[in-house]
C-alpha cells in the first residue's frame, strides 16, 4: 500500500457501497501508519504481559501446586476484570479521547504485570491478573477508535490487522525473553521485565500523538484523505441508544463466540504442549513462535484481504464476510490436534486456527467502525470485548473442569472448531448488508 507524494491526488472508482462523492481520493502522506505502528507496539507489549504467566504455568503449578482448576480460577479473574473494564473502558476513551485513555491504561496494566513478582498464593496471583485485566481492557477499544479517526474505511482493516498482529508479536517475544529472564534472574523478573517496555511506549505516545486535525505532522492532502468518507456529525451517544440495534448484537455475538478460542491458546497453549508433548519451558520457544508468527501472518493477510477486495470494486459488506468465511474454515481442522501424537503437525494445525482467528478478527474488529459512527466505536467495541470475556470466563471454568475430570483436550478443540461457522451465520443473520446504525443523536458536543 504505497503512499504518494503530497502533490498527487486524483479519483478512482469508488466501491460500491461508498459515496461517490466522498472523492476517492489517492493515499497521500504517511503519519497515519506511524500512528498505526505505536498501536502495534502497544498492543505487543499488551500481550507479552498477559503471556508471562502462561509460560510460567507449569512451574508455578509445581512450587505452589495449583490443579487445572485453581489455575483456571486466576484466568478466570483477569477475564472477569477484562469483562468488567471493557464496559468502561470505550465509553471513557470515548469521553476523553484515545490520547489520555491509552496512556492511563498502560500505565495501569504495566504496573499490574510488576505486580505478579511480589505474588505468593493463588489469591495473590488472582489479585495481579485482576488488575493486569482491567488496565488491558482499554487497549482495543483506544486502538479501533484510533484507527476509525485516522483512516477512512478501505484502509482500516488492514490497519487494523497490522496493529492487531502486535498481539502475536508479543505472544512471540515473550516465550523467547521469559526463559532468559527466569536462567539469570528468577521467574520473579520475569513479570518486572516488561516494565520497560511499557515506559518507553507511554513517553513515545505521549510526545507524539495528536488527533489528526491538530497533529503538526499530517500535511492538508493526508487530512483530506483521511476524511474523504461521507462525514459524521459529532454527537453524544448513549449506551441505551446501541443496545436496540441489531448491528450491535452481531458484532458482541460474534465476539462472545470467537475470543474465548483466543483466550484458551494464550492460557493453555503452554499446558498443552507440555502436558501432551513434554516441552518444558525451555522447549517452549520454538512450537510457540511458530503458532504466533503465523497468526501475525493471518492478521495481517486478512486485514489487507478484505481492504484488496474493497479497492477491486467489492462491497464492504461482501468483503468483510468473504474473507471471515474463508478465516471460519481455516479454524476448522483444530479438532484434529487433540488427538494428534505428532508434536509438529500439531503445531501446524495450532498455526493455521490461530491465523486464522487474527485474519477473522482483524475484520471483525473493523465491523464496529463499518457500521456505527466514530463516536459510537469505542463504546461498541467496549461491549463487544466484554461479550468475548464473558465467554472467555465460560471457556477458562470450562477448560478447568474438562482437563481436571478428563484430560482430554478433545471436547475443548471440537468446541474451538465450531464457533467460527456459527458466529458468521448469526451475523450474516442479524446484519446481511451491514448497513450503518441509524442512530437518534444526542445533542452535539
Amino acid at each position: 500500500m504505497n503512499d504518494t507524494s503530497a502533490t498527487e491526488t486524483g479519483s478512482i472508482a469508488p466501491p460500491e457501497n461508498e459515496d461517490p462523492s466522498a472523492g476517492y481520493l489517492k493515499p497521500v502522506g504517511h503519519i497515519r501508519w506511524t500512528i498505526c505502528a505505536l498501536l502495534f507496539f502497544a498492543t505487543t507489549i499488551n500481550y507479552m504481559d498477559r503471556q508471562v504467566l502462561g509460560l510460567l504455568a507449569p512451574d508455578l503449578q509445581k512450587i505452589f501446586h495449583w490443579n487445572e482448576i485453581q489455575y483456571s480460577n486466576i484466568g478466570t479473574a483477569f477475564l472477569a476484570a477484562y469483562a468488567i473494564g471493557l464496559l468502561f473502558a470505550g465509553r471513557i476513551i470515548d469521553r476523553i479521547g484515545t490520547r489520555l485513555g491509552y496512556a492511563i491504561a498502560i500505565s495501569i496494566w504495566s504496573l499490574a504485570a510488576m505486580g505478579h513478582s511480589l505474588s505468593q498464593s493463588i489469591l495473590g496471583f488472582g489479585f495481579a491478573r485482576f488488575m493486569l485485566g482491567l488496565g488491558e481492557s482499554a487497549n482495543f477499544p483506544a486502538a479501533i477508535k484510533t484507527v476509525a479517526e485516522w483512516f477512512p474505511k478501505r484502509e482500516r482493516a488492514f490497519a487494523t490487522g497490522i496493529f492487531n498482529s502486535g498481539a502475536n508479536i508479543g505472544a512471540i517475544v515473550a516465550p523467547l525473553l521469559v526463559p532468559i529472564v527466569v536462567r539469570n534472574l528468577g521467574w520473579r523478573w520475569a513479570f518486572v521485565f516488561t516494565g520497560i517496555f511499557s515506559i518507553t511506549w507511554l513517553i513515545c505516545w505521549l510526545r507524539f500523538y495528536r488527533p489528526p486535525e491538530t497533529h503538526p505532522s499530517v500535511t492538508p492532502a493526508e487530512l483530506e484523505y483521511i476524511r474523504s468518507d461521507p462525514p459524521e456529525p459529532a454527537t453524544k451517544i448513549a449506551w441505551a441508544q446501541l443496545f436496540p440495534h441489531r448491528q450491535t448484537w452481531a458484532f458482541v455475538i460474534g465476539k462472545a463466540l470467537t475470543d474465548p478460542i483466543w483466550w484458551l491458546y494464550l492460557f493453555w497453549l503452554p499446558k498443552y504442549l507440555n502436558s501432551q508433548h513434554g516441552r518444558t519451558l525451555d522447549l517452549l520457544a520454538l512450537p510457540l513462535v511458530i503458532v504466533y508468527v503465523m497468526s501475525d501472518v493471518g492478521s495481517i493477510a486478512g486485514g489487507w484481504f478484505s481492504s484488496f477486495l474493497i479497492k477491486r470494486g467489492w462491497s464492504i459488506h461482501k468483503a468483510r464476510k468473504t474473507t471471515m468465511l474463508i478465516c471460519a474454515l481455516g479454524v476448522t481442522p483444530v479438532v484434529f490436534a487433540a488427538n494428534t501424537k505428532s508434536l509438529w503437525l500439531a503445531v501446524a494445525i495450532i498455526s493455521l486456527a490461530a491465523a486464522s482467528h487474527q485474519g477473522w478478527s482483524a475484520n471483525l474488529f473493523t465491523l464496529a467502525s463499518d457500521m456505527f459512527p466514530r463516536g459510537a466505536v469505542g463504546s461498541v467495541v467496549g461491549i463487544g470485548g466484554f461479550g468475548g470475556a464473558v465467554g472467555g470466563m465460560f471457556m477458562a471454568k470450562l477448560t478447568g473442569f474438562t482437563l481436571d475430570k478428563t484430560g482430554s483436550y478433545l471436547p475443548i478443540f471440537a468446541i474451538a472448531a465450531a464457533c467460527y461457522l456459527t458466529a458468521l451465520l448469526i451475523i450474516h443473520l442479524l446484519v446481511p448488508k451491514m448497513e450503518m446504525a441509524v442512530i437518534d443523536t444526542m445533542e452535539p458536543k
